[in-house]
């Protein structure tokens, strides 16, 4: 996708995450996320919207603390789904205010504007994903903005450092097929990892229906003994134990 098409799409999500919670109990819990309830959720999604608004509205170069973002948070759980909502032209605005080139503090390293708008719209889908299952619904996640995803997230990995993560190897590769045809080859180094958009299996291969199942394993949030894994088991295991976000 280009810059527009990042925040439109993005823009989109919001709006039908908002109408998706909306008169639900938001003390629910999160089953993909322990510890939170559909207000937690809610309330982490939301901030997030605010702060890439004003990092990429702003072409922020340094970091900005969510803690320092005034939210604005409704008083009472009826108005969190407005709230959530009200975040979606605010965000879409800010993704399209400079050229997609320009450079901005991102917390993988100072990154082209574009890599919010990326950014923003894989994180909405799966936590998107994540009210559906809370909400006891099946996600809906577009396959070419689920595949974007798997990309996004294997590009942001290597940066992203609030835990210890040993993504490295030998050459061994790790192979993520899908009914659809969207494939993923991830191959591992002394030094780190590459992948590839690629249909070949590795020393380990795991095949699901869509690239939305990709995702969300990669996420974690599905597990991987719901699906055809072939192979090196021990190998997808330190991969899923060292990759999770």
């Amino acid at each position: 996708m280009d810059q527009r098409e990042y925040a439109d799409a993005v823009a989109a999500q919001i709006t039908a995450m908002a109408e998706a919670i909306r008169g639900h109990d938001l003390a629910r819990p999160v089953p993909t996320c322990p510890g939170w309830t559909l207000r937690d959720l809610v309330e982490h999604t939301g901030s997030t919207h605010r702060r890439a608004a004003i990092v990429a509205g702003e072409a922020r170069q340094e970091r900005l603390d969510r803690a320092s973002v005034d939210l604005g948070l409704p008083a009472g759980d009826g108005g969190y789904a407005d709230w959530f909502a009200a975040g979606a032209e605010p965000l879409r605005r800010g993704l399209l205010a400079h050229d997609p080139s320009t450079v901005v503090w991102t917390w993988s390293g100072p990154r082209p504007v574009v890599w919010w708008a990326r950014r923003q719209l894989c994180e909405n889908a799966v936590h998107g994903a994540d009210a559906a299952i809370a909400l006891g619904q099946a996600p809906r996640i577009d396959e070419a903005v689920a595949a974007d995803g798997v990309g996004e997230l294997l590009d942001n990995l290597p940066y992203a450092d609030w835990k210890p993560r040993d993504l490295t190897g030998d050459g061994e590769r790790l192979s993520w097929q899908s009914d659809t045809g969207v494939g993923f080859l991830v191959t591992l180094y002394p030094d780190g990892y590459t992948y590839e958009p690629s249909a070949m299996p590795g020393e380990v291969t795991v095949r699901t229906s869509t690239a939305a199942d990709i995702l969300l394993l990669m996420w974690g949030r599905r597990g991987y003994g719901d699906y055809s894994v072939e192979g090196d088991a021990a190998l997808l295991k330190r991969w899923a134990d060292n990759s999770t976000m």
